[in-house]
């Protein structure tokens, strides 16, 4: 790996390892490390890892989804590494974000700029779910901006399942809630893709705010933040929700006006938004749908 990248500095600890800002020595190309730590099975390198890895492959050939240029096993130390090799953006959502709302002149995010960044990650999203992948943790920190082209991409994919998710990174900073779907925070287990779509809603929020929307600083207190805005969740609303493991009696909440919450998005948009975070996930919509919604009629679609 020294032979053909040279690293120019550390810019993470990832949820599975650390991450490096290198270059590629032959074509100058700068690349992000992935240093991840394996456990190894008998055979060597265990089959799920080998099949995220070969499903990153089949996802980054979209546009929308951050590129896998190449794969690198070694052993160290007797210990074998994975270094996965990707494309490298310098910015993220999160930091895009707060450019807009703190430094010298903060000014909304345009909204010619959050629709398209909306409808990047919708088209992201919806080529994961069209290969059956669930990405789990959407949240701005996760997707990657390109500032020259305006381009939006998903980042830290497909690596949920072989590498189970640690509640604590290794920093110890705490993975965020903010963005999880209530069903996942009332302890359902057999969640499915709408998970995601409930991430992608509060993302959108947050390109409008500029703040997230509900900012919660433990599972009961993110409950909390969601019922308050939306209404505590009903039988009628979402069918199943009282027999959830981690249900308990709320305090009853009526739903506020999402045009509150989000002042600067139209009509169109806080009608796509309350869409995204319906209760039940069987009624909320799919990314495939979202993209079709009369939010994005002022859009070009073509450039996409």
């Amino acid at each position: 790996m020294e032979d053909k990248y040279e690293k120019l500095e550390k810019v993470g600890e990832g949820t599975y390892g650390k991450v490096y800002k290198a270059k590629d020595k032959a074509s100058g190309q700068l690349v992000a490390l992935k240093k991840t730590r394996l456990e190894m099975d008998e055979e060597g390198i265990p089959p799920t890892a080998l099949r995220e890895i070969s499903i990153l492959q089949v996802l980054s050939t979209s546009i929308y989804i951050v590129r896998l240029l190449c794969v690198q096993h070694i052993e160290h130390k007797g210990k074998p590494i994975l270094y996965l090799v990707f494309e490298y953006l310098d910015t993220d959502l999160k930091k895009f974000i707060d450019s807009h709302r703190k430094g010298p002149n903060p000014c909304p995010l345009p909204p010619s700029q959050i629709q398209s960044f909306l409808y990047q990650l919708c088209k992201g999203v919806a080529h994961c779910h069209s290969h059956g992948v669930l990405h789990r943790d959407l949240k701005p920190q996760n997707l990657l901006v390109d500032k020259e082209k305006g381009i939006l991409k998903i980042a830290d994919l497909g690596l949920g399942r072989s590498f189970t998710v640690p509640l604590k990174n290794y920093t110890h900073e705490i993975v965020t809630l903010w963005y999880r779907a209530p069903e996942v925070l009332l302890g359902s287990t057999n969640y499915a893709l709408p998970v995601d779509m409930w991430s992608v809603g509060c993302i959108f929020a947050e390109m409008s705010r500029r703040q997230a929307l509900f900012p919660g600083d433990s599972e009961f207190q993110q409950l909390l933040h969601i019922f308050r805005l939306l209404g505590t969740p009903t039988e009628e609303v979402w069918p199943g929700v009282s027999d959830l493991k981690d249900w308990h009696i709320f305090p009853k909440w009526e739903p506020q006006s999402l045009t509150r919450a989000v002042p600067s998005l139209g009509p169109e948009g806080v009608d796509l938004l309350s869409k995204m975070l319906k209760y039940n996930p069987a009624d909320r919509i799919s990314a495939k749908k979202a993209m079709e919604h009369p939010y994005f009629d002022s859009l070009d679609r073509s450039q996409f």
